[in-house]
């Protein structure tokens, strides 16, 4: 169960999706988070919850992934295709395999079960706080790395030419490694300017998005040409 906790800060106005098949759970999360300002809407399955993100477009999505008809997983697989939500899902098992696989089908972040209502919270507003769209100012060109191409003003990224679908996430990753190409950054230095400075989650989750950018890039860990494993530090973008 989460742990209720009074006090935990200002609303947000922003949408959020709720899914859980456990009634009472569903209904305690869609309390706390209405309680912060959130617009709520919840679902109890997945294809109700594939079908809710459709019509309520949600800033961010709360998803269990044991769930009936679609479980977590594939729901969160069908969001990736129409929505930029964020995705935090939820677990009640330890099991590394279950964060590992959420993860790599574009889900933001993971949250075990039993947890308190304040790191939910806090959690998905760090999340938030996360820009969207570059900061102002005039358009900055493009960067070109070899055959990448990072427009981060457009928020676009090609290959040899060729779009290439990323999450938020996977996008300011590479954002960040493009910044300065050869450079190697530890995962605490990414989580930092990814996740944000007050961000308390491990830095597992780094390599985990590094995968999947990997996998988007068309790159092989094991000779990569674009992101580069740095022993014992980090990764560094390679340069052109």
């Amino acid at each position: 169960m989460i742990e209720p906790h009074a006090d935990i800060g200002e609303g947000t106005g922003a949408r959020a999706l709720v899914v859980d098949d456990a009634a009472e759970f569903r209904e305690l999360v869609t309390t706390v988070l209405r309680r912060e300002g959130f617009v709520v809407e919840a679902a109890a399955d997945g294809p109700a919850a594939v079908a809710t993100a459709r019509e309520f477009a949600p800033d961010v999505v709360v998803l269990d992934i044991g769930l009936p008809g679609l479980d977590g997983v594939e729901v969160c697989r069908q969001l990736r295709t129409f929505s930029d939500a964020y995705v935090v899902m939820l677990t009640g098992r330890q099991e590394e395999v279950d964060k590992l696989i959420g993860l790599s089908v574009g889900a933001d972040d993971y949250v075990t079960k039993p947890f308190s209502s304040r790191e939910l919270v806090a959690r998905i507003r760090a999340m938030l706080r996360r820009p969207r769209t570059a900061a102002g100012g005039a358009a900055r060109p493009a960067r070109r790395i070899g055959e990448l191409e990072v427009d981060v003003a457009a928020r676009e990224v090609k290959v040899a030419g060729e779009v290439v679908e990323l999450t938020r996430i996977e996008f300011d990753l590479l954002d960040v490694l493009s910044e300065q190409p050869r450079v190697a950054f530890t995962r605490a230095q990414l989580l930092e300017r990814v996740w944000g400075p007050n961000w308390f989650g491990d830095d597992h989750l780094v390599d985990v998005h590094i995968s999947k950018l990997r996998q988007k890039l068309g790159d092989d860990a094991r000779s990569p040409r674009h992101v580069r494993t740095v022993r014992g530090v980090g990764y560094r973008l390679e340069g052109g």
